[in-house]
């Protein structure tokens, strides 16, 4: 049976780039473009976004997708990284989520993030949707490389950034920051997660094996052509790691991480056939305090694949 399927949109053609200060150093932009979607909870109507322009006019850059996490605070390594890649020659796009407070509703901000599934469904589906909105948008930049485009998320934003990637084929490579793969897995072995996994061990070895059989029959015939059993499925970055792996990918995660577990870390890894995983001893908030080090990891990375 074919699958109603959740990730298509219409492309919207027309955006706002304002420079945003005048100051030294790398330009810098607000991108502002309507969004595809308009789900009936979200109402979601505008995406907005930080773009940092490095290097000379006439020059065509790479460029860097990057999604930023849970909670607003996360815009902070988000910019880190986008003033590290500037200093290599790497433009860089980051996007306000639809869960960034100044994207959200108020009717949704007010129980974030003990949202329902058609909440956390429907934040899956625009997200996804903003960030190839932004390779659109990416498509109609004369300073831009079309043939070297990466994306970056950090948490949330991983999972976002992994499933884009996916569906897209225009990402030249992926960094997926404190990601993980396997949704089943990551509630049930998560320190904070699994107080909300009900199901026996029996119906977890079941829902684990009707997983992987739809991992099977997407890998042959496409996740636009199988329905899955749950929607969870569609929110997934491991079902749509066989449309991954065939790019370069760099992953840093957390060994103490609290929230996304080393099992479902090592799952999605796995899937994708075993690229470089850089493991941090922190947990999922603190991994920041060893940003010169990951700075300098993404920046190595970057620069060897969009070369």
């Amino acid at each position: 049976m074919k699958a109603v399927f959740p990730y298509e949109y219409t492309p919207v053609s027309e955006a706002i780039c304002v420079r945003a200060d005048s100051r030294a150093g790398p330009a810098r932009f607000r991108v502002q473009f309507p969004s595809a979607l308009d789900t009936p909870i979200l109402r979601n109507t505008t995406v907005l976004g930080d773009y940092v322009l490095p290097g000379k006019d006439g020059e065509k850059r790479p460029l860097v997708i990057i999604l930023h996490g849970m909670g607003n605070s996360s815009m902070l390594p988000c910019r880190l990284i986008a003033n590290s890649l500037a200093k290599k020659g790497i433009a860089a796009l980051t996007l306000y989520q639809v869960i960034h407070k100044d994207r959200i509703p108020a009717s949704i901000k007010s129980k974030f993030p003990r949202l329902s599934e058609d909440e956390w469904f429907e934040s899956y589906q625009v997200s996804v949707t903003d960030a190839r909105q932004a390779l659109d948008w990416a498509a109609t930049r004369p300073e831009l490389c079309q043939e070297r485009i990466a994306i970056l998320g950090i948490s949330f934003g991983g999972f976002i950034a992994s499933i884009a990637m996916g569906l897209d084929r225009r990402v030249s490579a992926g960094v997926f920051i404190e990601s993980a793969g396997n949704s089943e897995k990551i509630t049930r072995d998560s320190l904070l997660l699994r107080h909300q996994y009900k199901s026996s061990p029996v119906e977890y070895k079941k829902n684990q094996r009707n997983y992987a059989e739809y991992l099977k029959e997407v890998a042959t015939k496409g996740f636009e052509n199988v329905a899955p059993e749950k929607n969870s499925y569609w929110t997934d970055p491991k079902t749509f790691s066989s449309r991954v792996k065939d790019r370069p990918v760099m992953m840093l995660n957390s060994w103490m991480d609290e929230l996304i577990p080393r099992s479902a870390v090592v799952d999605l890894w796995q899937a994708y056939d075993r690229p470089a995983l850089h493991w941090f001893p922190s947990t999922h908030a603190t991994i920041w305090m060893w940003y010169p080090l990951i700075g300098r990891k993404i920046t190595s990375f970057l620069q060897t694949n969009l070369s």
